[in-house]
């Protein structure tokens, strides 16, 4: 007998639809001397710190006591719900999962996880804490789900074994968010008084959109002066631009210029018309396919990913978590009954063996998204799902369309003396094909009728321009800049020439060396724990930062915690060298560790630590979790505290030191408004022994605020463990 155990329910139901004739018991399946079974996606997690490292009193509150924490083995445990008990379901699954791999006609187990290195793991996680005595482990992996495929895949499995690597960079990637995401989260959040989601991918992903909106909202125009001509030659305008540029001050050198132009003037010097065919853009990744919905349906990651993940589980479209727009070459069988399908409901389509659709040096572990066999009709899907569904297809559809699409490009250059050349492009479409099947908006551009050795009417003059701000983090944007952190960001523009046709090796060998911030399988749900969060917001495709997001990065800075995209990388790079067979899981954990104990080693002002004097009663003044506050509260009744966090912004203890000496601090910016939600910048003066804003003179709208001490003028509460 052969136990299938599946990731999660829908999954074992389409693998059952592959055997056929399965009869239903209570928690499994079973017919054809098959056993199907599943979990609940993760049924197990990391145990929390205190199975390590219990405090003394046995205190469950966050405390400094016990951090950092760096297990000596990784226990792993079922998981809990909010009453920090295992759920009675999870219990119950499990039990039965265990029963069916102790079963003596159970002679072989197989790993059905979803075909990603978290999908091995969550199996195998099963297996280990319930199997008592060894048996065959097969692996069965799917890269979709139509019972075709199924049963072509069940009579091809490999042994688990094969996958070790796979589930040691899982293991890896599980032990390091955990190390990073549990001290560091417990670290800052005691040191600020207030819960901060402290995470290897989150910070990277929240400070780049920080850092973007910082740089609109501290831009400054500038203005310059272009160079240009726009006049009519044979009653066509022709507009020129000068790659020159000046700077404000520079105005009497772009005159020159423009003088020495005009006076030299402007003359055809070639003329070329070119046939081309246009290619159409590449298969989807999963990150362009959710820049394409967010662009054109306003969808965010986390609304078309489950869309595409339902088409997947019903089995319309290939495994969605893929980073590659290519196909494998053992694929190209499957590719065309694909074909033949899409050929029978009348669409003109051919199969193309073609190193821009084929090419195994681009995949890693997934094909592009692609449709299957299986194809659905209008009423099986709803309005969104049928969006993302014909998204897939059409793309599908023109890349491999029989018709070509053929354009007629026309460039004209036109010299202006030895100084300058200007290139003038146009493009005219000839033949449509594939843009009937797919999206495909750019217009016709007709160039002026000139031939070669044709005068051109010039009139340069300096045009006064102001520069612009950099633009806000878009669904696409963002994507691109998480797949190749260190590339610089190509325009729009750029983007859409070079569709279907630009060398991406850079941007595949960013993904393989691991440089990516995230993967296709984790960047949307970390992206959405960043809105629950209240650190960035979504609003259509544009993403900004929030007055939570600005303090989690202040925060942070202040604290020196350093998780830029450079640190993030590093470890990425760690995972995929463990995946790669060339480092160990216990390597990579040690990377992570000696990076939290350096932000444990150097902080410079400990929890409990002596600051000043108090100006009330002449006593010590300390910091606490949350506040600074006078340890003569109980005995003496004073009452002097300031909280560390004030208006949105910690306050650093450098500040209150000064407060304390000097009785007032510096000026400081990133309070914002809780009436208004505005930003603005205040310091603190001591008046009559407590601590009231000082607004600069001229300061706008300023919010009304009670002196910043704790509620009452007494000492906060200590912070309680916040459900992390």
């Amino acid at each position: 007998m052969i136990l299938i155990i599946a990731e999660k329910p829908s999954l074992g139901r389409n693998i059952a639809a592959g055997i056929g004739q399965m009869q239903r018991r209570d928690g499994y399946l079973e017919g054809q001397g098959y056993l199907i079974t599943w979990a609940f996606g993760h049924l197990f997690s990391l145990c929390d710190i205190e199975t390590y490292q219990p405090q003394p009193n046995g205190s469950t509150r966050w405390s400094m006591q016990n951090l950092p924490c760096f297990p000596k083995e990784f226990r792993f445990e079922l998981r809990k719900g909010e009453n920090k008990r295992a759920d009675a379901g999870t219990v119950k699954q499990f039990g039965i999962i265990a029963s069916l791999c102790n079963r003596p006609d159970v002679d072989t187990i197989v790993n059905a996880g979803d075909a990603d290195r978290e999908g091995e793991i969550i199996v195998r996680l099963c297996i280990q804490n319930a199997l008592k005595s060894p048996k065959a482990l097969k692996r069965l992996w799917l890269p979709d789900q139509t019972p075709q495929t199924v049963a072509s895949a069940l009579q091809d499995m490999k042994d688990e074994s094969e996958y070790d690597l796979l589930a040691a960079e899982g293991y890896a990637r599980t032990f390091i968010d955990w190390l990073y995401g549990v001290n560091l989260t417990r670290y800052a959040t005691i040191r600020t008084g207030r819960l901060l989601r402290v995470g290897r991918v989150i910070i990277p992903i929240v400070k780049a959109i920080y850092d973007r909106d910082l740089a609109i909202r501290n831009f400054v125009p500038d203005v310059y002066y272009a160079v240009v001509s726009k006049e009519k030659t044979n009653g066509e305008e022709i507009e020129l631009l000068s790659k020159n540029k000046f700077e404000k001050n520079q105005l009497q050198r772009a005159e020159e210029l423009c003088r020495l132009y005009n006076e030299t003037g402007a003359v055809v010097t070639d003329v070329k018309h070119k046939k081309e065919t246009l290619f159409a853009g590449k298969l989807y990744s999963l990150s362009k396919l959710q820049n394409f919905l967010g662009k054109k349906y306003k969808m965010s990651m986390k609304e078309s990913l489950e869309i595409v993940q339902g088409l997947y589980e019903r089995g319309f479209l290939t495994y969605p978590r893929t980073n590659s727009e290519y196909l494998a070459t053992a694929e190209k069988d499957k590719i065309r009954q694909i074909l033949a399908g899409c050929r029978k409901i009348g669409y003109p389509v051919k199969f193309k063996d073609s190193k821009w659709i084929f090419d195994d040096s681009k995949i890693e572990s997934h094909s592009a998204l692609t449709p299957t066999y299986k194809i659905p009709t209008k009423d099986q899907l709803s309005e969104k799902e049928m969006q993302v569904y014909s998204t897939v297809f059409r793309r599908f559809v023109a890349v491999f369309c029989e018709e070509d699409c053929v354009v007629s490009k026309t460039e004209i250059s036109i010299a202006v003396g030895e100084a300058e050349t200007f290139l003038l492009k146009g493009m005219t479409m000839l033949e449509k094909g594939w843009t009937k099947y797919d999206d495909y908006t750019q217009k016709d551009k007709i160039l002026p009728n000139l031939k070669k050795g044709d005068p051109v009417k010039i009139n340069f003059q300096p045009k006064e321009k102001e520069t612009t701000p950099p633009k806000h983090y878009t669904i696409e944007t963002l994507n691109n800049y998480l797949k190749n952190p260190f590339k610089e960001e190509k325009s729009a523009a750029k983007e859409a020439d070079a569709e279907g046709t630009d060398d991406d090796s850079a941007d595949y060998k960013a993904i393989f060396e691991g440089l990516e911030l995230g993967t296709e399988a984790t960047r949307t749900g970390i992206i959405d724990n960043a809105r629950k969060s209240g650190y960035i917001d979504l609003k259509k495709d544009v993403y900004t930062i929030l007055p939570g997001g600005e303090f989690l990065i202040e925060s942070l800075v202040q604290m020196q915690i350093n998780m830029d995209k450079y640190k993030t990388s590093e470890l990425g790079q760690a995972l995929k060298k463990v995946y790669h067979g060339s480092m160990r899981v216990e390597e990579s954990v040690a990377l992570a560790q000696e990076e939290i104990s350096a932000v444990f080693a150097r902080d410079p002002e400990p929890v409990d630590s002596v600051i000043g004097k108090c100006p009330l009663c002449g006593g010590e003044v300390r910091r606490n979790n949350s506040f600074y506050g006078c340890t003569n509260y109980k005995d003496a009744g004073c009452k002097f505290s300031i909280n560390t966090v004030i208006c949105s912004k910690m306050i650093p203890v450098v500040q209150i030191q000064k407060l304390l000496a000097t009785g007032k601090t510096d000026l400081m910016d990133g309070f914002v408004s809780p009436r208004t939600g505005k930003a603005f910048s205040a310091a603190f003066v001591l008046k009559d022994g407590k601590a009231i804003f000082d607004f600069p003179p001229r300061a706008s709208e300023q919010p009304t605020q009670e002196p910043p001490m704790g509620a009452g003028g007494e000492a906060p509460p200590p912070l309680e463990p916040p459900d992390a």
